[in-house]
């Protein structure tokens, strides 16, 4: 059995929808479908979930929510004409939409979180109801059917545990295809809660661990991952196969094909991946799989870098030499709800590298003002903007020469180094550098390996 899952690109409009419909046809293992929310269909188009956002900001602010709601009706209608859907057939879908803006919520961010999920819910609907209408039998399946429970973040949920026992009992009938909608789960409570953005990739994995899946497919809009981001160097080498461990650290550097997240529940249930193309579903795409499976091992599979963080530099002599220095740093850290990222030091020096996305600038003050307070450091920098590379390979390990490869294609570029850090897995290296440096750096480390 495999567990198909379609991101928003590939369920942008009708004709979309046609070629995933096909897609499933022509293969009678794909049993289970996952499902985003309708994509974009060209470049200034807005997504199902932007619009779905839109509309519960309206609710919030009691504004006028009826364009905004004409917007979202008018996305499904026109995948349903498409098809040529009976006209009753969208009546509950279009009474759901209205019905969200009535119904009553534990907080705001729980709004939020139905209203963003709506966008997968309403289009698995939507999908189950053209599969049946095109004579495939398909049938929508709520998260709720299989036991998807989660934790009570409403905007950053977490599955528990408990839930793989839920789904192990699903029973799933020969010849029907199910039907979800990805990137949500329930509370215990019954309040809908969402992954972070992307969790349509999470909720795949976790039915792919769940009902144990021989293949996760992960059908997107490019043909393979490749070693390095296509904007940066123009048709870069394509990944065939690569080990879960190279695809979490690349993708939580900034390869965007797959969510870091989703790679967890695979790995738990040893369920390998293939992501594929919508629309070129004959390609092989890329092969991710158990490091005891991978046939050829390169010394580097894949550069990643994002420019998403920041940075609290401390100089403070002797900190080598001060008995609980770091816990000090760690306690501060904890007490303002700030997790890092890295922290690389020396004898005199410390760097805590932070994910900008998970702080504001009140929680950033607050450290600082802790830090000077406590520490009392010699030298307290701010660094707003923090570039870092990760440059992934199961080859590297043990490798002479791996950050020779690395590094002397930098000095040749003139690109000074902030960080050189190996993971404790020996499979990354990962470099600090300035946002400027950053494409021309990935671009050096690339030419010099791959070409």
């Amino acid at each position: 059995m495999k567990v198909a899952k379609f991101g928003g690109s590939s369920l942008a409009d009708g004709q979309q929808l046609q070629r995933v419909y096909d897609i499933v046809r022509a293969d009678d293992d794909r049993q289970v479908v996952v499902v985003s929310a309708p994509g974009k269909r060209f470049d200034d188009d807005i997504k199902i979930t932007d619009l779905m956002i839109d509309y519960a900001n309206a609710v919030i602010l009691d504004n006028d929510p009826s364009e905004v709601v004409a917007a979202i009706k008018a996305r499904y209608q026109a995948i349903a004409d498409h098809f040529g859907l009976p006209a009753d057939d969208m009546d509950d879908i279009n009474a759901q939409i209205d019905h969200l803006a009535r119904h009553h919520y534990r907080t705001f961010d729980y709004l939020y979180a139905a209203f963003a999920a709506h966008g997968e819910f309403l289009n698995a609907q939507l999908v189950a109801k053209v599969f049946n209408f095109l004579g495939t039998p398909a049938r929508f399946v709520d998260p709720k059917e299989l036991g998807f429970l989660v934790d009570d973040n409403p905007r950053a949920a977490t599955l528990l545990e408990e839930s793989y026992k839920e789904m192990a009992k699903f029973e799933l009938t020969v010849g029907e295809r199910l039907i979800v909608p990805g990137f949500f789960g329930y509370t215990e409570r019954g309040d809908i809660a969402t992954f972070s953005r992307g969790g349509s990739d999470i909720t795949g994995a976790i039915l792919a661990r769940g009902l144990s899946a021989d293949l996760y497919e992960n059908f997107t809009d490019v043909s393979a991952i490749y070693a390095v981001n296509p904007k940066i160097i123009p048709h870069p080498a394509a990944i065939t196969e690569m080990t879960y461990d190279e695809m979490r650290e690349l993708s939580y550097a900034g390869f965007a094909v797959f969510h870091d997240e989703a790679i967890i529940p695979a790995i738990e249930g040893r369920v390998r991946i293939n992501i594929k193309n919508t629309n070129r579903p004959e390609d092989p795409g890329t092969m991710i799989v158990p490091a005891s499976e991978l046939k050829n091992i390169r010394p580097v599979t894949g550069i990643a870098n994002s420019d998403r963080f920041a940075a609290i530099y401390l100089h403070h002599y002797l900190l080598n030499k001060e008995v609980g220095f770091t816990l000090r740093i760690l306690e501060i850290l904890k007490r303002y709800q700030v997790s890092y990222e890295h922290m690389p030091s020396g004898i005199d020096d410390l760097t805590i590298i932070i994910d900008k996305t998970l702080v504001n600038q009140e929680q950033v003050d607050a450290v600082l003002r802790d830090i000077q307070d406590t520490i009392k450091p010699d030298v307290l920098n701010w660094i707003p903007s923090y570039t870092i590379i990760m440059v992934v390979g199961e080859g590297m390990r043990d490798r002479v020469g791996a950050l020779t490869d690395i590094v002397t294609p930098l000095k040749e570029n003139g690109i000074s180094l902030q960080m050189v850090n190996q993971g404790a897995s020996e499979i990354s290296i990962m470099l600090g550098v300035k946002p400027k440096d950053s494409d021309l750096a990935v671009k050096a480390i690339y030419q010099n390996i791959f070409e």
